[in-house]
């Protein structure tokens, strides 16, 4: 049986439908994303899930004694808990049941013959239910559960008022995650995450959680490591694909182009159609026109087939910048600290025409205050800041309380943006066509701002910035409020490769998709003062970082006396899917075999770890969270296998 079933599920708002027939099956332990653009519903079918929005018809089916859990964006939290005692709220359950525990026992202490069996009976059933909901030793997991999420043990014992919004939803996803429900809900889980939080959240989603999930996120990073399957909300129509994010992105382009060829054949019918329709209506064919206008009623009613959405690639003609000097900005030694906080310390940095740098670290790095000392809003407490000639910079920044509310869509455009002569004032249609360009439809682009969506807004202060003939773009976090195919149409306004934006850009983001497609070099700040320069991409940047980590174990491994190495034999080449030796000793039956098949067995089961190690390197089994994380519980087992042999071969190396 499913662990979540729907079937049929229609739900309207007025007469917008947002869910028409959705059906969805949902298997214990299965990792879903769940995509649409704003608004198509994706928040609407989590509560009818949750059994919190009661649908307009259908059926909602949650296993038996299953629990569900949902991440709220305003978590219910006591103010007056630490922040470890509200994590640790999580295991409430657990305390009660060792209450029980402790009034049990100490009715054992005076019990005897039936009372003390029928209460021995309590107490194995108690010690299941008490290990089934964390067991005794939870302090490591809220620690590490904190520690993930970006808490230092400073702040463990800092009061819930004094945290931030952001602090406080990273709280209130330490606590969901601590308590594992089988059916978790997660809308937006990455929005106050830096991306040292973002790894650590896909990585325990991937290989940790044992419930199912089901998440909502612009984050195509975590979805390509965490999902074996996408559900995708459009229209109030529910469609499943199978895979990560990237192979759904793949079938979806498939299904829409073989829409496209459909739709435009309909088209062609209904023009023939209405052709005829036209020119017989008044004539002595009337009756027969009447006919046809009737049957192309019903077909335009029944068969007619939606035009796909952002299947074209972006059209966008951008009006050219004025040039800047050759150097954007020159930085000789800069330092800046607040009190004992130290953001960032003896930087030199270049900053050439055309370059496309991103900054990034943890949050409160200092990275805002940065792209600040290099557009002189901030003084800087050492070095200096040199800017290029003929500067025109265009700055997204996180407010958008500058704008004139009462503008449509397309005047704002049209009053932000010159033409594509560089010179003369934009004109309407050249506004409407970035609009377009942007996701903007005929009737959206003549809502006035104040009737936007913050994502809606920020994705029309973003179209103006790029459209707006500035030869250096700084943006600060620009894809924070936007839906994933919004991300995707800036990536293609900011990639110079695509005929898109072609000047100097400075990145701040956490979105580490954005960073890859769109910068070549990289500032990290590491939050305690540090910070370098990193010429690559982001992937680059995240190769360099893991094979760093693993660095310390080889040097260890490298040291250890050559007595007390086990056999290998470094030049056997990998073996995808190799199988295990057999028959495998193991326990007390090692000291029964010989020398030489306790090297073989060794061996054979470096091989197969060497192998797995391997094929983890290849990018597509890496993002592919079912096969990643297959390979890494088949990689625990061969070390948990080959630790006993290797002891044991060190045993008989040492001699009696």
């Amino acid at each position: 049986m499913s662990l979540l079933t729907l079937a049929n599920i229609r739900h309207s708002y007025g007469s917008h439908a947002v869910l028409d027939g959705a059906t969805v099956s949902i298997e214990a332990g299965e990792k879903v994303g769940l995509v649409g653009r704003n608004g198509s519903g994706k928040t609407t079918l989590m509560k009818v899930m949750l059994g919190q929005l009661k649908p307009d018809s259908g059926m909602v089916a949650l296993q038996r004694n299953a629990r569900s859990g949902y991440l709220s964006q305003d978590p219910n939290l006591d103010p007056d808990d630490t922040v470890r005692d509200a994590a640790e709220r999580a295991f409430a359950e657990l305390h009660e049941l060792h209450v029980q525990a402790h009034h049990l026992y100490e009715q054992m202490a005076h019990a005897q013959g039936d009372d003390l069996d029928r209460l021995l009976k309590q107490q194995a059933k108690l010690d299941v239910q008490i290990e089934a909901a964390g067991g005794y030793a939870i302090d490591h997991k809220i620690d590490a559960m904190l520690h993930g999420l970006g808490f230092t043990d400073e702040q463990f014992s800092l009061k819930v008022t004094a945290l931030s919004g952001g602090q406080k939803g990273r709280l209130g996803l330490a606590r969901l995650l601590l308590e594992e429900p089988d059916l978790l809900l997660l809308d937006e889980p990455t929005n106050h995450l830096d991306i040292g939080g973002r790894q650590w959240l896909e990585t325990f989603l991937a290989e940790e959680y044992r419930g199912a999930v089901i998440v909502v996120s612009h984050d195509r990073w975590l979805l390509d490591r965490v999902v074996s399957r996408i559900i995708e909300v459009e229209r109030g129509v529910i469609r499943e694909y199978p895979g990560n994010y990237h192979k759904y992105i793949e079938l979806r382009r498939e299904r829409q182009l073989t829409q496209a060829r459909v739709y435009d054949k309909q088209v062609d019918r209904i023009r023939q159609e209405q052709g005829f329709i036209d020119r017989y209506r008044a004539g002595q064919r009337a009756r027969q026109a009447q006919g046809r206008l009737a049957r192309l009623e019903r077909f335009k009613r029944d068969e007619l087939v939606d035009r796909p959405i952002e299947l074209d690639v972006m059209n966008l003609q951008l009006p050219p910048a004025p040039r800047s000097g050759e150097q954007v900005f020159a930085v000789e030694g800069i330092g800046k600290s607040y009190g004992d906080k130290a953001l960032f310390n003896n930087l030199d940095l270049i900053v050439m025409r055309g370059d496309r740098i991103g900054i990034i670290g943890p949050n409160g790095s200092g990275k805002t205050t940065l792209v600040k000392c290099l557009l002189g809003e901030v003084d800087v407490n050492s070095g200096a800041v040199r800017q290029g000639s003929r500067l025109s910079v265009g700055y997204y920044r996180q407010l958008h309380d500058h704008l004139d509310m009462s503008l449509t869509v397309w005047q704002y455009l049209q009053s932000v943006i010159v033409g594509l002569d560089g010179q003369a004032k934009a004109s309407e249609q050249q506004a409407r066509d970035l609009a377009g360009a942007f996701l903007f439809s005929g009737i959206e682009q003549e809502k006035t701002l104040s009737l936007l969506s913050g994502g809606e807004r920020s994705r029309a202060v973003l179209a103006g910035l790029v459209a707006g003939a500035h030869n250096v773009l700084v943006l600060d976090e620009p894809t924070n409020h936007l839906d994933i195919p919004s991300a995707e149409r800036l990536e293609q306004a900011l990639s110079s490769d695509d005929g898109g934006y072609d000047g100097t850009m400075l990145l701040i983001s956490h979105d580490r998709q954005l960073l890859e497609d769109t910068c070549d070099k990289l500032v990290i700040l590491d939050g305690i003062g540090n910070v370098r320069v990193f010429p690559g991409r982001y992937s680059d940047w995240a190769e360099r970082q893991k094979r760093t980590a693993s660095e310390p174990q080889a040097k260890a491994d490298r040291a250890k006396p050559p007595a007390a190495k086990p056999p290998t034999n470094r030049t056997a080449p990998a073996v995808a899917g190799a199988k295990s030796a057999k028959p495998r000793a193991t326990g007390s039956g090692l000291a029964a075999i010989t020398l030489a098949k306790l090297e073989s067995q060794i061996e054979e089961l470096q091989k197969q770890i060497a192998s797995i190690d391997q094929q983890m390197l290849d990018a597509a089994v890496f993002t592919d969270g079912p096969r990643s994380k297959q390979l890494q519980t088949q990689r625990a087992r061969l070390e948990r296998e080959l630790g006993p042999l290797e002891n044991e071969w060190a045993r008989r190396a040492e001699g009696p």
